[in-house]
């Protein structure tokens, strides 16, 4: 989290602005916001939304709207006419509210709030933009999913003529495998609602953090013909690893505990699935997600969630589907209209909400 704050070492706020609002009542803290001006996302959709972000609340629908509210002005001001979220802090990091799928905990790396936060954000005037899918794939017990052979024999049937292998990253040469996996993710998404192009350093910057974390052996990449077509990632769950540590504290005993956990995780997060537009229509996610089974089998994994997903991204939902996957997990991204001064002003807060001065210079 403070990394993804971070705007001096974190490149993505070389082309973003972002303001930090606390709502105070009494003198305590029973909210927080951010406000995001993206100006690469701007330039590339060429329209004029502003975000918000890293949205925190009590059950209290006056300081919400006072956050909404303070968020608001500073995007006006800077001449933008619509403000969508949550982002933290864009569309290419955690992003989305959970308004289905509540009983299951967290994935790492993705959203979760209480169920309230559906109706603050929706009574404050918000409305749905577009919702984020994710599908789970449990590969253990009575309900285990089982890899249709009908899929992978289309899908194979779909590249003939073509030499299609797996190999797992080489984070040897992490440097050179950063800059196909770059090429990929920026084609890959490229016409995807809420996209807008990774720069180099800030995709290096990512990769960094996730290089730690990855299984080396769920860290691959598809070649067609000797040349990079897809990859994928998927992450540990450390979040049931979190549990051992009852106060949340690393020191003095947590790391270990952490550690320890650590070697115990099966089951994960499909957190990058993308493959060039030209091997789309040839099956090729049918013949990631048999890799996938294949080397979970091997694994011996649980399970392993795949998201986010554009509702209406039907060359990726459509294909799950026909496979058995079903829904389980569902986040919304809301849009409200920015009011200007010229416009009609929204009721006044009684809240105060105070701006974070510390970061003030920026």
């Amino acid at each position: 989290m403070r990394d993804a704050l971070d705007t001096k070492a974190n490149p993505f706020w070389r082309e973003a602005k972002r303001q930090l609002f606390l709502a105070l009542r009494d003198g305590k803290p029973v909210g927080r916001i951010a406000a995001i001006e993206n100006r690469a996302h701007n330039a590339f959709h060429n329209d004029k939304v502003g975000f918000f972000g890293f949205f925190e609340c009590k059950e209290d629908q006056e300081a919400a709207d006072a956050l909404f509210s303070a968020a608001e002005r500073w995007l006006a001001d800077r001449g933008l006419d619509t403000m969508r979220g949550p982002t933290n802090p864009s569309t290419n990091h955690e992003c989305g509210l959970l308004v289905r799928g509540f009983r299951w905990h967290p994935m790492i790396m993705t959203t979760w709030n209480p169920r309230y936060y559906g109706t603050l954000v929706e009574s404050s005037g918000f409305t749905k933009a577009k919702d984020l899918l994710a599908y789970f794939f449990p590969m253990q017990g009575d309900r285990a999913f089982e890899m249709p052979e009908r899929n992978r024999v289309l899908a194979e049937r779909a590249m003939q003529g073509h030499t299609l292998i797996f190999r797992d990253l080489n984070l040897k040469e992490f440097d050179k495998e950063v800059e196909r996996c770059w090429e990929i993710y920026n084609e890959a998404w490229e016409k995807n609602w809420g996209f807008f192009p990774m720069s180099h350093d800030s995709f290096l910057h990512e990769a960094k953090v996730l290089k730690y974390i990855v299984w080396p052996q769920f860290t691959f990449m598809a070649e067609v013909d000797g040349k990079p077509a897809g990859f994928m990632i998927i992450v540990p769950d450390f979040h049931h690893a979190f549990k051992a540590i009852g106060n949340g504290r690393l020191l003095p005993t947590g790391i270990f505990k952490l550690l320890a956990a650590k070697s115990r995780i099966k089951s994960g997060r499909i957190m990058i699935l993308g493959a060039k537009p030209e091997y789309r229509s040839r099956g090729i996610f049918a013949l990631f997600a048999h890799e996938m089974f294949r080397r979970g089998k091997d694994f011996n994994g649980v399970g392993a969630e795949a998201s986010w997903i554009l509702e209406d991204n039907d060359r990726l939902t459509r294909p799950l589907e026909s496979m058995g996957a079903k829904e389980y997990r569902r986040w919304r991204i809301y849009d409200r209209v920015i009011c200007h001064p010229e416009g009609a002003k929204r009721p006044k807060d009684r809240s105060a909400v105070q701006s974070d001065s510390s970061l003030r210079s920026e």
